[in-house]
């Protein structure tokens, strides 16, 4: 068994990932931290785990007794955290947030090289935290091997997923075109002026456009693939009027004809484990509470429309956490992750 303490346990990406890992065959939580919540059943804030789990949060954390560790913070406190706490050499750690998506050249690196990972060095304890992209149809070697893994972000991933045969058909010469709606749930529990339900419901909007904080991990590992990226994404963030998912159209103009296109995207994808190419248009539901992504392409004249669709917690969140965990730890990739789609 894999054990497992969870950091930020209290919010949506803490109760999804403690939802898998209930039904996990090789996973046990040995702790849930929630300092705002410690010594509560989990499933009085998870309130869909009831009389699956006597689970209770605490403050403490307990390194010591566990194999992984889930950052399930929000952006922006997980480097904070690694330099005010010890974690031990021998914990993996699997970061949600975005702190370590984006690689930082390491000084003896060749010129031009692109990196594969960010180090956070100096913990309090002097560790060197070297973080691999932990999206398996990108990364998964490194991911088998890693100590450390940065979990990409919801939209990145979709986006990712949608453009990265492409790049590998060195198409992404040009701007390209990027539209993707979101459910609620992207925008975390606390409640705000844009998730309340009487805003979001009947209605949609537009934000971040042009400078969404993904925008630098899509191109990290569309340049992985494609060896440059002098072309911009252009991409325009949506709010949707719904809890989850993500559906994600990119425009590539290109002149390769649509039957090579299709063939390099079913060979890509070939042996992922989640991620698959369908002949016909897609939609949101075949998706939704599943750890897939569905891709589909059609050809316009010179334009090439690429659609992807994702479930944001699951495949974007911890979902893809978990498959990263399951490849660290030599298990069967898909080990708590075979969900049945909410088709209906």
């Amino acid at each position: 068994m894999v054990r497992i303490g969870i950091l930020g346990a209290a919010g949506y990406t803490g109760g999804e990932l403690i939802r898998l890992l209930l039904n996990h065959p090789q996973a046990e939580i040995v702790f849930a931290n929630s300092e705002s919540n410690a010594g509560n059943p989990v499933s009085d804030v998870h309130e869909g785990i009831v009389g699956d789990t006597d689970l209770r949060f605490t403050d403490a954390l307990p390194f010591d007794d566990v194999d992984v560790v889930f950052f399930c913070f929000g952006h922006g406190k997980s480097e904070q955290f690694l330099r005010e706490h010890h974690i031990p050499a021998h914990v993996k750690i699997i970061d949600l947030a975005q702190d370590f998506r984006v690689a930082v050249p390491h000084p003896t690196s060749p010129a031009g090289e692109e990196p594969s990972s960010k180090s956070l060095p100096a913990g309090r304890s002097g560790e060197d935290f070297h973080f691999v992209y932990g999206l398996p149809e990108l990364n998964k070697p490194e991911i088998q091997k890693a100590q450390y893994v940065a979990n990409p972000g919801c939209f990145a991933t979709c986006i990712q997923l949608g453009l990265l045969p492409a790049a590998h058909l060195n198409l992404l010469k040009e701007d390209v075109s990027v539209n993707a709606i979101t459910g609620s749930t992207g925008a975390g529990q606390k409640p705000g002026a844009t998730t309340h339900f009487s805003w979001r419901a009947d209605n949609l909007s537009i934000y971040k456009p042009f400078q969404h904080q993904h925008i630098a991990e899509i191109r990290q590992s569309l340049r992985q693939v494609q060896g440059y990226l002098d072309a911009s994404i252009d991409f325009i963030p949506y709010r949707g009027p719904f809890a989850r998912g993500i559906f994600c159209t990119e425009v590539v103009r290109t002149k390769a004809p649509i039957d090579d296109i299709i063939e390099t995207y079913k060979d890509f994808y070939r042996d992922a484990a989640f991620t698959h190419y369908v002949d016909k248009p897609i939609d949101l539901k075949q998706v939704v509470n599943t750890n897939k992504c569905v891709v589909h392409c059609e050809k316009y004249d010179d334009k090439l429309l690429i659609t992807a669709a994702i479930d944001n917690l699951l495949k974007g969140a911890v979902g893809q956490a978990v498959q990263n965990m399951n490849l660290m730890f030599g298990l069967d990739e898909t080990a708590g992750l075979q969900l049945k789609a909410s088709a209906f």
